[in-house]
């Protein structure tokens, strides 16, 4: 499925120019993360993202989980590639 999300920031508007967006993970999108000195950047929930991916391969959240680490967060797709959010409650801290 098509990133709708890439339709809506492709306005011609110089500031989205170069984003990259992740097709089927619109409902994981976050916003957009920026830092001095690069370019804005799309950024997305990681549980979600995962669940997404798990719904899309009859509920095997594992595989799902492989997937992801592999194929999505793993793809470097240039220096605007989307980044991961991680919630503090799923940070395991000694």
């Amino acid at each position: 499925m098509k990133s709708k999300l890439a339709e809506q920031f492709s306005n011609g508007e110089e500031q989205w120019e170069g984003l990259v967006f992740y097709d089927g993970l619109d409902d994981a999108f976050m916003g957009l993360c920026e830092q001095y000195p690069g370019p804005p950047i799309a950024i997305y929930d990681r549980k979600k993202a995962i669940e997404i991916l798990a719904a899309d391969m009859e509920g095997d959240y594992e595989g799902a989980e492989e997937y992801f680490e592999f194929n999505v967060a793993g793809a470097f797709v240039g220096e605007q590639t989307p980044a991961f959010f991680l919630h503090k409650d799923d940070i395991i801290l000694d």
